[in-house]
């Protein structure tokens, strides 16, 4: 759904200081945006991905630790376990 190009939009309203905006006016065209609302977005969707991502993992993490710690692995197991995630 997320590469669809046609997907229902909604209008916001956000404060964002003057020399912010000014910068990414100038920024857009550099990154080869049409403007600075499709950047805006751009930085938004990097950020709510990796965000996403990031939860996901500490998901999995918390899932695993609890799944091992219901068999009684060491903790110290538990610990090597988990960092090679």
């Amino acid at each position: 759904m997320r590469l669809t190009k046609d997907r229902p939009t909604t209008s916001i309203t956000m404060r964002i200081p003057v020399d912010v905006l000014e910068d990414l006016r100038q920024v857009a065209p550099i990154k080869g945006m049409s403007g600075y609302q499709s950047l805006i977005k751009y930085y938004v969707g990097q950020g709510l991905r990796k965000d996403l991502a990031d939860i996901k993992r500490k998901d999995f993490t918390e899932r695993t630790k609890f799944v091992l710690q219901k068999y009684n692995v060491s903790p110290k197991a538990i610990e090597e376990i988990l960092d090679t995630v």
